[in-house]
């Protein structure tokens, strides 16, 4: 076989496609490989790049291939499908990857640590059991106001209901129910302290890293949305400019620009969901703050002015966005305008 130099990996559960070119670009390699395969196959290779679409294992991947001398880039799947030339197979994604992979122009995905990998499912385990609390107390109030049991909204009136649930003196509920209300309250208990343990594993997570304690300086941004930051952008390098950084959150303004005419919509809302929702809220929380006890932020002041909340939250979040990317390049602290203007 000739000497292989770059290889378009499609991964998957079981079966994985290879694709692989010699440096004149003709195909010398294809064919399925079976999990247990993989790593011998590539172990018996020459180094090379090996381009995969980045998915929930292909950073374990990566750090495999890599570990055996192979140059490894994950790219986003959106930016590989362009290059299937027709229909939808394995064989067909594997060659669109290794095409993809030699683009000049392509954007990678920097590799996740297991550490990084393994923050990052705290995060996503505490919206999953924020979810279930959600659910569970829902439910607990749709099953007892068929009996005419009503709480106010909020946590006090879960509360409260909790409370008729337990006092078996209550004759509004019957008792089959309430053995059934009983195992609902239970399991939100079990829940309520899952996600405080999950909570404080949060917090020393952003409190243990430097970049983490220097991220929680800039306002708006506390320890939650702190250590997602780290978890979620593994090499900020790979972003050129804080507004990239902004656009991939999804935080910049749509274009429809033609004729060079520019027309900007609403905000893209593409890339990270999660990262998104936290700088906004971590925006209102803020504005919120300035609108009762003042702030001493002039652009902010003048933002305000001219715009509604919410629409001035989404600038800032796109603001502290582009902060926390100066910072974690820089690894300069965060300063305030006037300091700055001093």
């Amino acid at each position: 076989m000739e000497e292989v130099v770059t290889i378009g990996l499609d991964i998957a559960k079981s079966v994985f496609q290879v694709h692989g070119v010699n440096s004149a670009g003709e195909v010398v390699l294809r064919r399925q490989l079976k999990r247990s395969r993989m790593l011998p196959f590539f172990a018996k290779l020459s180094p090379c790049l090996v381009g995969i679409e980045a998915c929930n294992n292909s950073h374990y991947w990566a750090r495999e291939l890599s570990a055996l001398g192979h140059d490894v880039k994950l790219m986003p799947a959106q930016y590989v499908k362009p290059y299937v030339k027709r229909g939808k197979n394995d064989a067909a994604d594997a060659e669109a990857i290794c095409e993809a992979v030699t683009r000049p122009t392509m954007r990678f995905v920097a590799v996740k640590s297991p550490e990084q990998q393994s923050l990052m499912m705290l995060h996503r385990v505490r919206l999953m059991l924020n979810r279930q609390r959600t659910q569970i107390s829902n439910a607990i109030r749709a099953h007892m106001s068929e009996f005419g049991v009503v709480a106010p909204v909020g946590r006090l009136g879960v509360d409260r209901l909790l409370a008729v649930i337990e006092d078996h003196e209550d004759d509004r509920i019957p008792e089959d129910a309430r053995i059934c209300l009983q195992m609902l309250a239970a399991q939100l208990a079990v829940v309520k302290r899952q996600i405080l343990e999950n909570d404080r594993r949060v917090l020393a997570s952003a409190r243990r890293t430097e970049l983490g304690r220097r991220l929680m300086d800039i306002p708006g941004v506390g320890p939650l949305l702190a250590s997602a930051f780290v978890a979620s952008v593994a090499d900020p390098t790979v972003f050129k400019t804080g507004r990239d950084l902004a656009a991939w959150i999804g935080l910049v303004p749509k274009q429809n620009s033609s004729g060079g005419k520019n027309r900007l919509g609403n905000i893209t809302r593409a890339g990270n969901r999660y990262l998104r929702q936290m700088l906004v809220v971590g925006a209102m929380a803020v504005i919120r703050y300035a609108e009762r006890h003042g702030t001493n932020r002039p652009w902010l002041v003048q933002l305000l002015a001219r715009r509604p909340a919410k629409v001035a939250a989404v600038a800032l979040a796109n603001k502290n966005a582009r902060m926390v990317w100066a910072l974690m390049t820089s690894g300069e602290r965060y300063r305030e305008p006037q300091a700055i203007a001093a």
